[in-house]
C-alpha cells in the first residue's frame, strides 16, 4: 500500500479509536442496559455508538475503503481496502465492570492485514502497528521476547472451549506441563503482553477475525508469529489463534500437529 495512504489511514484509525474511547468512558461511568444478540452474546448502546463514531472518521479519511464492523456489518465490498472494526471487544467484561475490553481497528489490503490499532481506554493502553514500521505502545517501540525453549515459556490461554473437545487438548496439556508458567489474561491483554515481551505464547480456539486482526499486525510487527492453530495465515473466516515468539510458535505448532 502507498506509504502516504498508510500514514493517513493510521492517523484516522488512531483518531477513530480515541473517539470510541470517549463513548466508552461515558457509558463506563453511567452504566448501560444489556441486550442479547441472536447468538446470545451481549451488546450495549456503548458498542453501537462507538462503532458509529469510528465509521464516521474512517469513511471521511479513506472513502474508497469498505468497512466490516461487529455491530453494523459490511458496508461496501470484500476485497480491496477493508476496515475491520470491533468497537468494544470484551462486552462481557465491560458490563461486569472489569477493564479487559478494547477497541480493535484493522485494515486489510486484499488478503493482507496492513494496519492495526488496539485501544484499551480503561486499562490505559493503546498499541498500533503498520506493515514494515514496527509495533508501538503509547509511542514507544516494542519487541517480543527472545524466548526459545518451552521450559522458559510463559503461556496465556484465552477462549478454548472448542479445543477442550479436540484431539489437541492432550497436546496442549503436555505443553503446559513443560512450560514455565500458565496464565489466562485473555482478550487484548495477552496479545499486548506478548508484543511487549512479557509473554511467549497465546492460544485461543474460539475467536472472531474482528477480535484479533489488529492484534495480529501488532504482534507480527513486534517480531512475533501469528497464525491460526493449524499454522495457516489469517483470513476473514479465522476462528483460532496460535501466536508467539518465532521459536516457541514453531515448537508449539509441531506439538499440536502431532
Amino acid at each position: 500500500m502507498n506509504p502516504d495512504i498508510t500514514a493517513a489511514a493510521l492517523t484516522a484509525a488512531r483518531e477513530a479509536a480515541a473517539a470510541a474511547a470517549e463513548v466508552i468512558r461515558h457509558y463506563w461511568r453511567r452504566g448501560v442496559e444489556v441486550e442479547l444478540k441472536s447468538d446470545a452474546t451481549p451488546v450495549t448502546i456503548a458498542d453501537r455508538e462507538a462503532e458509529q463514531a469510528i465509521r464516521k472518521i474512517l469513511q471521511a479519511s479513506l472513502p474508497q475503503a469498505s468497512i466490516y464492523g461487529e455491530e453494523f456489518g459490511l458496508q461496501g465490498e470484500r476485497g480491496g481496502l477493508l476496515w475491520l472494526v470491533d468497537p468494544l471487544d470484551g462486552t462481557k467484561s465491560f458490563v461486569r465492570r472489569t477493564p479487559f475490553f478494547s477497541t480493535q481497528i484493522a485494515l486489510m489490503d486484499g488478503d493482507e492485514l496492513v494496519l492495526g490499532v488496539s485501544s484499551a481506554p480503561i486499562y490505559g493502553e493503546t498499541m498500533w502497528a503498520t506493515s514494515g514500521n514496527g509495533a508501538w505502545l503509547d509511542g514507544e517501540r516494542v519487541q517480543v521476547a527472545a524466548t526459545s525453549t518451552i521450559g522458559e515459556t510463559s503461556i496465556s490461554i484465552g477462549n478454548v472451549k472448542t479445543l477442550t473437545a479436540d484431539a489437541r487438548w492432550d497436546a496442549l496439556g503436555a505443553l503446559i506441563r513443560d512450560s514455565n508458567r500458565i496464565r489466562g489474561y485473555g482478550d487484548f491483554c495477552h496479545y499486548h503482553l506478548l508484543a511487549c515481551g512479557s509473554l511467549d505464547l497465546v492460544i485461543e480456539s474460539d475467536v472472531n477475525i474482528l477480535d484479533i486482526a489488529a492484534l495480529a499486525v501488532i504482534v507480527r510487527e513486534a517480531g512475533g508469529m501469528f497464525t491460526d492453530l493449524d499454522g495457516a495465515p489469517l483470513t476473514l473466516d479465522t476462528y483460532s489463534v496460535l501466536a508467539g515468539t518465532p521459536a516457541i510458535h514453531a515448537q508449539a505448532l509441531q506439538r499440536l500437529r502431532r
